[in-house]
């Protein structure tokens, strides 16, 4: 029987993989931020959505040239459900060998959030507070255009997110600074 893992689990399962604090960090927090957005979007199945985006990178620090396809064995080695198996995985499409494209509002919702929250985090991180409180979208749109700030969080990846769920950026920010501020309550 394919297990769908609780959040202990699903971190558990995360951390037996990570060991940098840093994977484990991005790992909590796009948890976090999913678990916002399924309140939102799909009320009831938090707790999904939180071990989908716990798990999503579980293969990074071990395996980064195998992203994506890795996680896939490792989660089914596991036991994980199928379907939370391509949910995490579907946030690579188009950028790993990994298979699935997003299709689900929230492997759509992941794949967008998945380099922002990177973005954001490093924004915070410059920010006097270093945290999210009072972070509004013009400040984040201009760390945005900045290439060079934060290079390695994907400008076409967050454009392209937004663009599969039919939102302006504009939208996509402002949900994504409110799902990492509720974090930080």
């Amino acid at each position: 029987m394919a297990i769908i893992p609780t959040r202990q689990q699903a971190e558990d399962l995360l951390y037996q993989y990570n060991q940098e604090e840093f994977h484990r960090l991005h790992g909590r927090t796009v948890a976090g931020v999913m678990q916002w957005f399924a309140a939102k979007h799909d009320c009831g199945n938090e707790d999904y959505w939180y071990a989908v985006g716990m798990l999503h990178d579980i293969d990074f620090e071990q395996f980064p040239d195998e992203h994506c396809v890795k996680g896939e064995t490792i989660l089914r080695s596991a036991g994980i459900d199928e379907g939370l198996i391509r949910s995490a995985m579907s946030h690579g499409w188009g950028m790993t060998e990994g298979k699935y494209e997003p299709e689900q509002t929230m492997e759509k919702i992941l794949f967008a959030v998945d380099e922002l929250t990177g973005l954001i985090w490093a924004y915070a991180l410059m920010r006097p507070e270093k945290n999210t409180a009072g972070m509004v979208v013009k400040s984040l749109k201009k760390k945005f255009k900045d290439k060079k700030f934060a290079a390695g969080c994907s400008r076409d990846t967050i454009r392209l997110g937004a663009e599969r769920l039919g939102w302006e950026l504009d939208e996509l920010f402002n949900e994504a600074i409110q799902a990492m501020q509720s974090l930080e309550n």
